[in-house]
């Protein structure tokens, strides 16, 4: 089994598209399925089981909210 390579990257959406991401998520979580999303090329699929949070970060001159999701890869 290949492993992945560990990656740490950020993609930006214009507010239609992320609107429409957003719209997507809601409705898998409220139906119980799992997530997909595709990143700088690759398919990633958040299973139902992953658990979600909100992170702040604050410094100087900006502040961000990340939405998470983690979950174990078997």
């Amino acid at each position: 089994m290949k492993k992945k390579n560990k990656r740490d990257l950020e993609k930006t959406y214009s507010k239609k598209e992320m609107i429409n991401k957003l719209r997507r998520l809601a409705d898998c979580l409220e139906n119980d399925k799992y997530f997909s999303i595709q990143i700088a090329g690759e398919r990633i699929h958040v299973p139902v089981s992953a658990v979600f949070n909100i992170e702040h970060e604050r410094s100087k001159d900006e502040e961000e909210i990340e939405f998470q999701f983690k979950w174990s890869r078997d």
